[in-house]
């Protein structure tokens, strides 16, 4: 297979004409060419809403008819070669690698099942959000999501006030537990991706998930507190008694550390070698970072007794919506990101101004809310990149030079995905699962209320520790 793979890549780039990626000229393009970008991320948001049925059967299809709107025009407007290098780039430096990381922490989490039952007391509660929390920087929100939602669930079923655990749950595991490492959240991964180095993200996130969590631990504890002592709280019967806890699956663990491994050897290791395919660096240490993620993958499917992805109520169906979603987002993102890269020259001019002060300067504060809020109703991972490429687009001048804006977009991008059930795909997941158990979580307003009374303080602080003052 590796050999085929070999001469596909090696074929590719004999073909002529097509080795060199046609540059688009952010500056010559119209705004129309952001609509489809816009478009697909309004479908994401609002049609699980307003015509869930609708999305949940033709959601691949939808997301196809917005790449199309791209595609389509795009080859009418620059030609095939142009086109081909724009899909080659899109899916082989971002997608791909993209998708691979979220298969492999979503499989290989998923072979890992906490059974038995503890006691859901506010300091067992609170213990647990904070594991949680930690281990989303590790696994990713999805997988440490996934991993606990059920188990404290299962140590809740005889309170009666359930929704704040659930609530506090998404804000800090689904979220907040994420900022920490590219492995932890998409958008922090994509960065990764564009050349921000491993330990810049563990460096300077470090302070900001630690002071966002631990307020956030505090005042659940008081809250759940409040609950527990109330006379009517505990139900006189317990759906599920306590039982010692069981972890089935802890070759998965192995296979996580595998998964960290293989993502830092990526960033570490450059062996200068690569190839070039329709316009695009392919490099090895990539290709081998990727095909370590997909092996560890399968020797998770391979090792876990099937019994206990039962036990978790494991299925395809998340990652499969999740990669169609992400193969058409990247594909009609492309435009939008060139018109970014333009400037002051380009469509955008207005919002680049919004957000640099007279002096040329960011306004690190404008971003962390303006990357917050966009990511507050659409997907945290594209609005990371749209505020990554309108500061510089580079790494190394954003590490170097702005490392505040590249933090405000780091921060904003991950904490206030948990601002709506639709900022972060960890979210809904968590909201499906609790009312499946019985618990009546708060409609999409409801949870704005939650959200906007608990988190918004907490931002407002953030933003004036970290870029105002």
């Amino acid at each position: 297979m590796k050999a085929l793979c070999t001469r596909l890549l090696a074929l590719l780039c004999l073909v002529p004409g097509l080795a060199a990626a046609a540059e688009i000229d952010g500056a010559s393009l119209s705004l129309a060419w952001a609509l489809p970008f816009v478009g697909i991320l309004l479908s994401i948001a609002l049609l699980p809403i307003f015509a869930a049925r609708l999305w949940h059967q033709h959601f691949g299809k939808i997301t196809a008819l917005w790449a199309l709107a791209v595609l389509l025009p795009f080859a009418a407007s620059f030609g095939g070669q142009a086109t081909a290098a724009l899909l080659a780039h899109a899916l082989l430096a971002e997608y791909l690698p993209f998708i691979l990381l979220l298969f492999a922490l979503y499989t290989i989490s998923g072979g890992i099942l906490v059974g038995g039952n503890l006691h859901g007391s506010p300091r067992l509660n609170t213990g647990l959000l904070a594991i949680g929390t930690l281990l989303a920087s590790l696994m990713g929100t999805t997988g440490a999501a996934m991993l606990l939602i059920r188990p404290l669930l299962r140590a809740n079923d005889n309170r009666k006030h359930r929704v704040h655990v659930v609530v506090f749950f998404i804000f800090l595991v689904a979220n907040v537990g994420g900022g920490l490492t590219p492995l932890g959240d998409p958008p922090l991964f994509l960065g990764f991706l564009k050349g921000v180095d491993f330990l810049w993200t563990v460096e300077h996130m470090a302070l900001p998930v630690l002071l966002l969590s631990a307020a956030l631990l505090a005042l659940f504890y008081a809250i759940d507190s409040y609950y527990y002592r109330r006379e009517d709280e505990l139900q006189a019967h317990d759906p599920s008694p306590d039982s010692p806890l069981k972890l089935y699956g802890q070759a998965n663990f192995l296979l996580l550390a595998g998964v960290i491994g293989a993502v830092l050897l990526s960033g570490l290791w450059k062996p200068g070698i690569g190839f070039d395919v329709l316009g695009t660096p392919v490099e090895l240490q990539n290709l081998v970072r990727d095909g370590l993620l997909l092996g560890l993958a399968l020797l998770s499917l391979a090792l876990t007794p099937k019994q206990v992805r039962a036990g978790n109520e494991f299925s395809w169906g998340p990652i499969v919506e999740v990669g169609k979603l992400f193969a058409g987002i990247f594909i009609c993102i492309a435009p939008a990101i060139a018109i970014l890269r333009a400037g002051s020259q380009g469509q955008l001019a207005g919002l680049v101004g919004l957000v640099t002060a007279a002096d040329g300067a960011p306004i690190n504060a404008l971003y962390f809310w303006l990357s917050g809020a966009l990511s507050s109703f659409l997907d945290n991972a594209p609005t990371y990149l749209v505020f990554f490429n309108l500061a510089a687009g580079d790494a190394q001048t954003l590490m170097q030079q702005l490392p505040g804006t590249l933090l405000a977009i780091s921060m904003g991008s991950v904490f206030m995905g948990a601002m709506t059930y639709i900022g972060n795909a960890p979210n809904f997941m968590v909201k499906a699962i609790a009312e499946q158990r019985g618990v009546r979580m708060p409609s999409f307003f409801g949870y704005m209320l939650w959200s906007g009374a608990i988190l918004l303080p907490l931002f407002a602080l953030l933003s004036l520790g970290f870029f105002l003052l």
